[in-house]
């Protein structure tokens, strides 16, 4: 269990032995910065630092922040896009895994900056009173389970923008005829669109592939209901384990149930069951619309018959042999 560590800066200008420590003061590149803290980057955080000066007030524009936002930056780092949220906000909270950067980080950031070391993917939002943003340049090993979580929790943030891998923004924002499971979990709760790219040569150390900014809008009537998520969720997952198959094929492998089940459930929710998971769309006449009430039904009806099956199936296996 990561243990949770607090640490709140008291100071605009930070003290190191008596003396005021003034931002400027500080090494601007992060090579420079992470030899002057004594600290190298960990590849099994995936960790990458902000080179490109510009990038940050860039991302900060993009989340329309002002002074009375609160932000939750995710994988602060060395500062470097933290700073640049502090200018433009009335709060951040900064969650950090790394140890060793987050003791760091009270010497990086002003004082309107609150550091969390913990894991992302169990932070509470308790941290915020009201509404929130979610600003950050993740990991790229997190990418997926932090959009997950913070598009699915009660209370989501009002906006995202967040630095993914390109191949990776253009998953989410995919239109119909290319839309992934991915892109469907997304864009049920958000409306997507890529704010810029970003080349590798904009971080250190270098990554393999380029990146980009993603802008995430809440949808203020999301398609489902955070209660009925978990459920709908599931059935994608199911319906995208086959995506250039026919639903009621794709389906019925995901959940493990009979195509006759399949179908019959697509067609209580009132969807064609030889439509194809890729060209799914909810817009109809260049509106969004609702899935019919009863597509949330599907995952918890299919997910009952995939937990019957699979409790025939154990039970089989536990007969003694004859």
């Amino acid at each position: 269990m990561v243990m949770e560590a607090y640490v709140q800066v008291a100071n605009h200008q930070h003290e190191r032995g008596g003396e005021e420590i003034d931002f400027g003061d500080l090494p601007t590149s992060p090579t420079e910065l992470l030899r002057h803290l004594g600290l190298r980057p960990r590849k099994r955080f995936s960790q990458s630092f902000l080179v490109d000066p510009h990038l940050p007030e860039q991302i900060a524009t993009a989340a329309d922040l002002d002074a009375t936002d609160e932000v939750l930056e995710i994988g602060p780092g060395l500062g470097i896009l933290t700073r640049a949220l502090a200018r433009r906000s009335e709060r951040i909270v900064a969650v950090e895994l790394d140890r060793d950067l987050a003791a760091a980080l009270p010497r990086l950031v002003p004082s309107n900056v609150q550091i969390v070391c913990e894991d992302a993917l169990r932070f509470a939002d308790e941290h915020f009173s009201g509404p929130y943003k979610l600003v950050a340049n993740l990991p790229y090993n997190i990418t997926s389970p932090v959009l997950f979580r913070y598009l699915g929790i009660p209370t989501p943030p009002s906006l995202l923008v967040v630095m993914v891998q390109k191949e990776v923004a253009e998953r989410i924002v995919a239109g119909v005829g290319r839309r992934s499971y991915l892109a469907v979990a997304v864009q049920s709760a958000a409306t997507a669109r890529i704010v810029r790219g970003v080349p590798a040569t904009a971080f250190y150390p270098r990554p393999s592939v380029d990146s980009a900014v993603v802008r995430l809008e809440i949808l203020r009537d999301p398609i489902v209901g955070a209660a009925q998520r978990p459920a709908f969720l599931q059935l994608l997952q199911a319906g995208f384990a086959q995506p250039r198959k026919q639903l009621s094929n794709s389906l019925a492998q995901g959940l493990g149930v009979p195509k006759v089940a399949a179908v019959e459930l697509l067609g209580r929710a009132g969807i064609a069951a030889e439509r194809r998971p890729r060209i799914w769309s909810w817009r109809s006449g260049g509106r969004c619309s609702r899935p019919p009430p009863e597509s949330t039904r599907v995952g918890r009806t299919a997910a009952a018959h995939s937990r019957v099956r699979q409790g025939e199936l154990r039970a089989r296996s536990a007969r003694p042999s004859q």
